[in-house]
């Protein structure tokens, strides 16, 4: 992709439980074969390195599933849930034993990973029992296509990586180092940003083909390469292994005012470090800015939440999941999956912004195109969102993320 276009994307996303324990907890015994009510399976990182996103996207798994129920549930009953941790790429375990739990209460749907890697690791389970999979935040370019029973209502990370060399180009950075952890999420990225970059005026002093291990708690041999290197800038892609890496580059002398951070470690750092580390330093973030009246009924599930990444997504997978069950007749996994494109606007339709209202439409037998928070386009082929929006953020001085303004377009 070259320096100059501009792409877009959608967003990418828990309690804490035993690091290996399965953590699954359901609000009805009952499955959707036994009694006919959709179940809906959530699918989060309640531990291990993902697990300060978990927070909001089950609380907005909850928000949603409330708001379905609260406007007739579909087909007349109450949608059932369950929900299991998924952890992270490292407890490869935990992956496997977590959506086994879900796939034993027979969901019509499973929401989550927001882990590339995890949902690498899970898909085929789920797909061997004909359930779908609907990821909030795996972003990997190679999960396009990558099974009929698989979406996401987030786009690839094509769109943010050309968004950010965009931003490192534009502000006249030179010298770029990049520290990258050996991850799906973490090298796909890089792929793209290091691509965005080729035909610009930026060289890449670091980090063009060299990672780190996920598992790496002392980066001080990391960041000494990193300062040897002369960069004016460094780009970060990580997630929670992001707070240990800054306050090395601190102890070396590191100017952290000049940092880019991706949507896997972009979150709020007021209790992190020292007031102004990050300020100044830019962050992008698919999907639109959750509103304040959005954050609010999140906070109304759980007022503990304090980041809304994945929030959107998981809020509108609930609700693409359940319209597709309506407009299905049916709340099998097979039924949800071939009616997910329909209702996202594939076939067109008439737009309907909330589920009461798209149930309205289903049932006068009208087609619909639901128009959620995340600001997505409808399904496409490979059942990514046809175009999405990206975030690009601005860290204040108190280490928090702040909106500056949003990039929209179409997925490639």
């Amino acid at each position: 992709m070259r320096a100059t276009a501009l792409f877009a994307a959608a967003a990418f996303g828990l309690s804490g439980l035993a690091a290996c324990g399965s953590g699954t907890s359901s609000s009805s015994g009952s499955s959707s074969a036994d009694s006919g009510a959709l179940m809906l399976g959530g699918f989060f990182p309640e531990t291990g390195s993902l697990s300060y996103l978990g927070p909001d996207t089950v609380a907005a798994f909850k928000l949603a599933v409330k708001d379905v129920n609260a406007a007739g549930g579909v087909l007349g009953k109450t949608v059932n849930t369950a929900i299991a941790d998924s952890s992270d790429a490292d407890h490869a375990d935990q992956n496997t034993s977590g959506v086994q739990s879900l796939l034993a209460k027979k969901p019509g749907v499973i929401i989550g990973s927001p882990s590339s890697s995890v949902t690498k690791n899970i898909y085929k389970q789920a797909s061997g029992s004909k359930v779908p999979v609907i990821s909030v935040g795996a972003t990997s370019p190679s999960l396009s296509g990558i099974d009929e029973y698989f979406f996401r209502t987030i786009a690839p990370d094509g769109v943010q990586g050309a968004v950010m060399g965009n931003v490192i180009e534009q502000d006249g950075v030179q010298n770029l180092a990049i520290a990258v952890f050996n991850d799906e999420y973490g090298t796909g990225l890089r792929k793209v940003i290091v691509n965005t970059l080729a035909d610009s005026n930026v060289n890449i002093v670091y980090g063009k083909t060299e990672t780190f291990d996920p598992t790496e708690t002392n980066f001080s041999s990391l960041v000494t390469t990193l300062k040897a290197s002369h960069p004016d800038a460094i780009l970060v892609i990580a997630f929670d292994q992001t707070k240990a890496l800054v306050k090395e580059m601190i102890s070396q002398g590191i100017d952290t005012n000049k940092l880019y951070l991706t949507d896997g470690n972009t979150q709020d750092y007021s209790g992190d470090f020292d007031p102004g580390v990050l300020k100044g330093d830019s962050a992008t973030i698919p999907g639109a800015e959750a509103s304040n009246e959005f954050q609010k009924r999140i906070k109304s599930i759980d007022s503990s939440v304090k980041n809304f990444t994945y929030a959107a997504e998981t809020y509108d997978a609930v609700v693409l999941s359940a319209l597709a069950a309506q407009k299905g007749g049916a709340v099998d996994g097979a039924t949800i999956k071939d009616n997910l494109p329909a209702v996202s606007g594939a076939d067109g339709g008439t737009k309907c912004k909330s589920y009461k209202e798209c149930l309205a439409l289903i049932k006068s037998g009208k087609s619909i195109q639901y128009q959620g928070l995340t600001g997505i386009g409808p399904f496409n082929k490979d059942h990514d969102p046809s175009s999405a929006n990206i975030g690009v953020y601005k860290f204040d001085g108190d280490n928090k993320p702040v909106f500056d303004h949003l990039q929209s377009g179409k997925v490639a």
